[in-house]
């Protein structure tokens, strides 16, 4: 199941943050193709900088042969660089689908400050589960996995449109967020006890304990982010537009 969009008939403002966090994201990805067509070492050389080394950030260590940048920075920076196309464009699509919404309802700026802090939860999380790791974090979806945890407090109910495929097929319907992200995060969890060794399914090398601490981040700090008067706003635009819609089917 893929989500291809939710309800934004609430929403008061543009998203900005999330517009521009999705911008950066780009950019440092063509900056990086850059560097890979330059030299596959010099790609590597600035993933091994800027991405987060659970090993480096458990020992306060610098492994060479990238030094001189301040290790405990890498929990930030490392959340705008990706691992290839496919991983950039599944997280921007999860960040366009949900941030909107939930960047709505705190604000610009303190939106941008949850994101970050959830990355930063999701990076640690990982960490502190894998700490001899010295493998470099790369990707925003740990931040992503918090704004889908604030998503899910805030509009459980709300429905997003999705896809499945069955063999070539595609079905499309709608779920509550509750339901689909539900199912992700026990995917992310089961997946998660495969990587500490439980024998279900092959994790592939993915982070999946940056996205469990990061839904995990954005569930609590959702409560104190969020902007009750935005809030409102928002569920009140909402009902409007639900009783303009069954007033038109009435028609």
């Amino acid at each position: 199941m893929f989500p291809i969009g939710d309800d934004n008939s609430g929403r008061q403002s543009y998203p900005i943050v999330n517009t521009l966090l999705i911008a950066v994201n780009v950019l440092v990805f063509l900056y990086q193709l850059l560097l890979m067509a330059q030299s596959p070492q010099r790609l590597e050389a600035f993933i091994f900088k800027y991405g987060a080394i659970p090993y480096e950030l458990t020992r306060g260590v610098d492994l060479p042969p990238t030094v001189g940048f301040p290790i405990y920075l890498t929990v930030f920076t490392s959340m705008f660089l990706h691992g290839g196309f496919a991983h950039l464009i599944g997280n921007m699509w999860y960040l366009y689908i949900f941030g909107d919404n939930v960047e709505d309802s705190m604000g610009h700026v303190r939106y941008l400050i949850f994101y970050l802090l959830g990355g930063v939860a999701a990076a640690w999380a990982q960490t502190l589960l894998d700490p001899s790791s010295r493998i470099p974090m790369v990707g925003a979806s740990g931040a992503i996995s918090a704004v889908m945890g604030a998503y899910l407090v805030l509009y459980p109910g709300g429905l997003v449109r999705t896809v499945a495929f069955f063999g070539f097929i595609p079905i499309f319907f709608y779920l509550p967020a509750l339901i689909l992200i539900g199912l992700w995060f026990v995917f992310q969890f089961f997946a998660g006890l495969a990587s500490l060794g439980v024998p279900t399914a092959p994790t592939g090398g993915v982070a999946y304990w940056a996205h469990i601490g990061g839904f995990l981040a954005g569930i609590v700090l959702v409560w104190f982010f969020r902007d009750p008067e935005r809030v409102e706003r928002q569920r009140v635009a909402r009902r409007f537009h639900r009783a303009f819609q069954r007033l038109d089917r009435g028609w």
